[in-house]
């Protein structure tokens, strides 16, 4: 649909025009703009990098790498042209390039990108920042891969490509950025084609619907797989050592836990290993910081008794507080010839830190109430 510029007398159409004609180029001004004002076309955005190439035997760079609020890579490319050239296939491969990347790849690459634009800030206290995390989080990091494509125009070829892709789960968004002369100004028309933002939401109901029958029929995820034979395994092994966690069964979760009280002890895995924790949890943030910083005041003979240094995470702002050892793995979550001795690691280190802290906080397992001391701080 044209523009036009409205008065009293006349609707005046106010004619197109073109990127090149303007002497707009790619990446020396389109690319530059929009990195500067990204929630142009990515509303929410956060630009991590620009012209991200971290992949071996590959010259092809993505114009903008962006993190969105749900910790989702996105990738943005840009065309000037009239049809969106290839962009589409183009973004697909780079998806599937980024695809395994990890949080502290993505913080590397924004240093990277934040030395180039001469700026001194710590890249991944800016990333948590935006985030809103008090910490890396590697599981509920880069869940998934979106793609925005930004180009003058889109060719019929593309937009039945995209409309397919989409059907089949993917996020793909057609941004058409339209430029007009007029009055010696240069005026940009941005709107979204694809999806349609009217229809957008009804869309994404639709495909997590047939997403959600789709792995219905197809069971358990393999990580869901994984997670039930290792849990399996490891409170068998815990069992015979111990009744702390005989009362729950495997999960399909990255955690198993006992809690009483609010207050759980649990294992959990993560990249590179596991960890076994106190997890402060009641429904009054008052007496978890109570509970911790009693413990806390404890710390030196706590860890002494423990036999090695423990972390120890308030978490100022939110309702709970945890105690943790971290047990490293020598291999991965999937490789399951390694289970046996990360299985028998956490056991030992859970032995350990309920030997320490159970003693402790069993007055409150108990149902004593906890003295809350609004000057107490760890």
């Amino acid at each position: 649909m044209p523009l036009f510029q409205l008065s009293k007398t006349e609707l005046a159409e106010i004619a197109t025009a073109s990127f090149e004609s303007l002497g707009y180029k790619e990446r020396e001004d389109l690319q530059r703009l929009l990195r500067e004002r990204i929630e142009i076309i990515v509303p929410d955005g956060f630009v991590v990098a620009e012209e991200f190439a971290d992949w071996d035997e590959s010259k092809r760079r993505i114009d903008l790498l962006v993190l969105d609020r749900n910790a989702n890579l996105v990738i943005v490319e840009l065309k000037r042209t009239e049809d969106g050239g290839h962009s589409e296939l183009q973004a697909l491969r780079y998806a599937a390039m980024i695809s395994t990347i990890t949080f502290d790849q993505v913080v590397e690459a924004h240093r990277n990108f934040l030395a180039r634009l001469g700026i001194s800030e710590d890249p991944q206290t800016r990333i948590l920042k935006f985030l809103a995390w008090n910490e890396p989080d590697d599981d509920r990091f880069g869940q998934d891969v979106r793609v925005v494509l930004a180009s003058a125009d889109f060719s019929k070829e593309l937009t039945t490509t995209v409309l397919w892709l989409n059907d089949q789960g993917l996020d793909i968004r057609c941004v058409r950025m339209r430029p007009y002369a007029h009055d010696g100004k240069v005026i940009l028309d941005v709107q979204q084609l694809l999806p349609l933002p009217e229809t957008q939401e009804y869309q994404v109901r639709v495909r997590e619907k047939l997403s959600s029958e789709k792995s219905a029929r197809q069971g358990q995820t393999e990580r869901q797989r994984r997670n039930l034979a290792f849990w399996a395994g490891l409170l068998k092994k815990a069992g015979e050592r111990s009744t702390l966690h005989q009362s729950i069964s495997p999960s399909k979760d990255n955690w198993a836990t006992v809690s009483s009280r609010g207050l759980g002890m649990s294992y959990v895995l993560a990249r590179g290993g596991g960890r076994v924790e106190l997890y402060i949890n009641r429904t009054s943030q008052a007496e978890n910081k109570s509970i911790y910083d009693e413990l806390y005041l404890q710390r030196a003979q706590i860890e002494a008794e423990f036999g090695d240094t423990l972390n120890w995470e308030r978490l100022d702002g939110k309702l709970s507080s945890r105690v943790f050892s971290v047990v490293p793995s020598t291999g991965t979550e999937e490789e399951e010839g390694t289970w046996d001795q990360l299985q028998t690691d956490l056991i030992d280190h859970m032995l350990k830190l309920e030997a320490v802290l159970g003693s402790r906080i069993q007055k409150y397992r108990d149902g004593e109430n906890v003295v809350v001391r609004q000057d107490e701080h760890a």
